[in-house]
């Protein structure tokens, strides 16, 4: 690795080597794990995934599944629109959902 000449640019990299192990530990818990795959990904796309994984899970199951068409729900489950929501375990060890509205 070359050395960083420029002062700021050096504080940035100490910053960025404190931060990574905050970072990598979140990876690390996934590691092993089926779906540690989905965690690489941003957040819209992890929802995506969710949608498609439960989606595929209640078919499987034997529940009819289908898009819903619309933008008020993710899927229509045996005739019944559905939103589907996606969250991983936090630091804390609880689940969190950050995006129920009204």
């Amino acid at each position: 690795m070359h050395e960083i000449r420029d002062p700021e640019v050096r504080i940035l990299a100490a910053i960025s080597a404190q931060l990574e192990g905050d970072y990598k530990a979140v990876e690390d818990t996934w590691k092993g794990s089926p779906f540690a795959w989905i965690m690489k990904h941003p957040s819209r796309r992890k929802g995506a995934i969710a949608e498609r994984l439960v989606a595929g899970w209640l078919a499987s199951r034997g529940f009819n599944v289908t898009r819903s068409g619309g933008a008020e729900s993710d899927r229509c489950v045996e005739g019944h629109l559905t939103e589907i929501k996606f969250s991983t375990l936090w630091k804390s060890g609880s689940y969190k959902f950050q995006q129920f509205r009204e």
